[in-house]
Formats: structure tokens, sequence, C-alpha cells
């Protein structure tokens, strides 16, 4: 059973990013004001929920939340700055588009820089602890897989609509063949066994 707050404010904000391990694509952050009574039978860390229960979740978080945001941090920023920086900048973005200010902000991790004067924690794995993580961990994870599932189509060989960009096998295989795109991340690497690939 998950936790509905950990600081006490009724304002508190939960936020979350998808998408640091992948190779290509954006990391994607969101944030979410819950109300005191949220609930919903199946709301868990999205990474333990399927697909399809994911994507059943986020219409019932955004009507039922009191203020959600969600942010993309491209790959050429998360080239530019390191994914750690492009994750925390994504949440801090986030927490920027809520339309209510937060009193306390809770992340999920174990690193963050202060945002403004809101005071925050950080709480490793509290996307599997607290109702406003794992929504927002829902919420970043669905707008990233829609968006993954968008430039498929234009790069059908990675199969991108299946892996959403993470170092699989087969997305492997597809960048030793084609080689890199524009939306692969040029500072990770690509491949194991090359050091330098050519882009």
């Amino acid at each position: 059973m998950l936790a509905s707050n950990y600081s006490g404010f009724s304002l508190e904000a939960g936020t979350d990013e998808a998408g640091r391990g992948c190779l290509s694509g954006p990391v994607v952050a969101a944030a979410v004001i819950l109300p005191k009574n949220f609930n919903h039978p199946f709301l868990n860390d999205s990474k333990q929920m399927s697909e399809k229960k994911r994507e059943e979740l986020r219409p019932f978080i955004e009507e039922n939340a009191l203020a959600f945001g969600v942010s993309f941090v491209w790959q050429d920023e998360v080239d530019a700055i390191n994914v750690l920086q492009a994750s925390i900048t994504g949440m801090h973005r986030s927490i920027e588009r809520l339309k209510i200010k937060p009193e306390y902000i809770i992340v999920d991790g174990n690193k963050f820089r202060d945002y403004k004067d809101i005071p925050s924690q950080t709480i490793v794995k509290g996307d599997a602890k607290y109702l406003s993580i794992a929504a927002a961990s829902i919420l970043a994870k669905t707008y990233r897989d829609e968006y993954m599932a968008k430039i498929h189509e234009e790069f059908p060989m990675y199969n991108w609509k299946k892996n959403k960009g993470y170092p699989t096998k087969e997305h492997r295989n597809g960048i030793r063949e084609f080689g890199a795109t524009k939306y692969h991340r040029k500072t990770f690497k690509l491949l194991p066994e090359q050091l330098t690939l050519e882009l």
C-alpha cells in the first residue's frame, strides 16, 4: 500500500523521470500534486505495471490530480549537461508547470537540486512508496513511450516502439547495422565493443 503523504503538507508534489538509461530519445520528467483522498486500485511504481495499465491510469491521474506538469529534455541537451543533470532539470521544469505552487516536493531517487525556496526530500524507490511519485512515474513513462512510438515510425529498424530506446540486443544490432540517428545520445556508449562510433 503506497503512502499518500510524506511531509504533512497538503500541497505535496511528487516528481520522477523516465528514460535515463536509454540510448536514444529524451529524458521525460513529471510532477504531480494529488488530492488528499486520491486512490486507485492498481496505482504503483510504473515499472511494476503493464503498459496497458499505465495507459489506463494516465487519464485518471490527469483528471483527478490537483495539478500535474510534464517536461521533455531532448537528447542534445542530455548530451550537453549529462543525464543526471537532465533528470533534475526535467523535474524542475515539470514543477514549474504545476498550476499550483507546491509547499513541499518529494523526489524519486537520491539526487536533487533545491527548487526555488520549496523544501524537498529525495526518497530512494519513492515510486514504490508514495502515491504522488508513483503517479509522476506513470505520466513520465507514458508520455515518453508515446513519443518513442512516434519516432519509431521514422526509424523502424531500431524497434523503439518495443524497446523504447533502452539498450536491448535488438536496438544495439540496429545501431551496428544502420549507425546512429539524430535521436541517439552521442555521449552514451551506443555499442559495448566500440569506443567511438561514426556519427
